[in-house]
């Protein structure tokens, strides 16, 4: 087992990284256990993985990307209202594209990617409140 020390928005979380004999990642942090893919950089999937959850704590609504891709489209605009599959953005994955949709109603409250961007799975896109 590894330990880690990870900053999120300035709060720093000591993590203890597992890989286990069938190469899953476990992440321990704060008494709870995350799974993550293994990733070339182990500290920026946990990193992304914990700034979720941390944000997900707080009632908001966070979209991450589901594979690695490019943002072809953004559908939607800061402050615009949604309702629970409304389309989010159009992600071009494997030369398929890939509709990302809300989880939820509620109003967007931060995109955090632009056109053409190259993302990677589990990437924050969207944050809905």
């Amino acid at each position: 087992m590894e330990d880690l020390t990870i900053r999120v928005d300035g709060k720093e979380y000591n993590v203890k990284v597992e890989e286990t004999d069938d190469g899953k990642i476990l992440v321990h942090c704060d008494g709870d256990v995350y799974e993550i893919d293994k990733p070339q950089d182990k500290q920026a999937a946990i990193f992304n993985r914990i700034k979720k959850e941390k944000i997900e704590e707080k009632g908001k609504a966070v979209i991450t990307a589901p594979l690695p891709g490019t943002i072809y489209d953004i559908k939607v605009k800061k402050n615009q209202k949604v309702k629970k599959g409304d389309s989010l953005i159009k992600l071009i994955a494997m030369k398929m594209e890939n509709d990302i949709t809300s989880p939820r109603s509620g109003t967007v409250k931060e995109i955090r990617v632009k056109k053409n961007d190259n993302v990677n799975k589990d990437d924050i896109l969207i944050i809905i409140e």
